[in-house]
């Protein structure tokens, strides 16, 4: 990662952070690196997360890395505090995102926090100067498909989710999403 992907990453997981709660287990969808659980260490519990660009299996004392997709990556029967999106819902298929709402309710416990963050979509235009002039790296543009960041409230509706917060943030260019977990009626 370049200098400006890694700053663009620690603002999504400083605005993240807010939402986690003392000693929360998390499951960081799309956890690259585990540098955010290496950012919140002292607040987080052990964690897990998963990657499909992981090669192998990395584990620390704080947080385990599966090489592979959600929620098939995942041990089973193990439910977490949070469960983090952070720029990443842009890449699933729309006909995927059904699916990865009901897998994320499956493995957040009640009253558990999703948190979510997306690009606008006028950032696709932004990063493709950026790439082009080579101040950052791919970020898989190739995957975006001009996903708009209100569809994050139909996704995850009720019964299943309440939408505790939403902001937007860097100038609009991103925008971030918390919902709780709720038990249907």
């Amino acid at each position: 990662m370049k200098a400006l992907d890694r700053y663009l990453q620690k603002i999504r997981i400083q605005k993240a952070g807010k939402y986690i709660r003392k000693n929360d287990t998390v499951l960081d969808i799309g956890s690259v690196d585990g540098i955010m659980f290496e950012s919140w260490r002292g607040l987080i519990g052990k964690s897990i997360g998963v990657d499909p660009t992981l090669k192998t299996k990395i584990e620390t004392d704080l947080y385990t890395l599966y090489p592979g997709y959600f929620p098939e990556a995942c041990p089973q029967n193990i439910t977490f505090n949070a469960i983090t999106l952070l720029a990443v819902l842009e890449h699933i298929p729309t006909s995927e995102q059904t699916r990865l709402a009901a897998d994320c309710y499956n493995f957040l416990q009640p009253g558990g926090r999703l948190i979510i963050t997306v690009p606008s979509p006028q950032v696709d235009t932004i990063l493709s100067v950026l790439l082009k002039l080579r101040l950052i790296e791919g970020m898989s543009l190739e995957e975006h498909y001009g996903y708009k960041p209100s569809d994050t409230e139909l996704i995850f509706s009720q019964p299943h989710f309440k939408l505790i917060h939403k902001r937007s943030f860097q100038f609009g260019l991103n925008n971030l999403f918390v919902f709780e977990r709720v038990e249907p009626i």
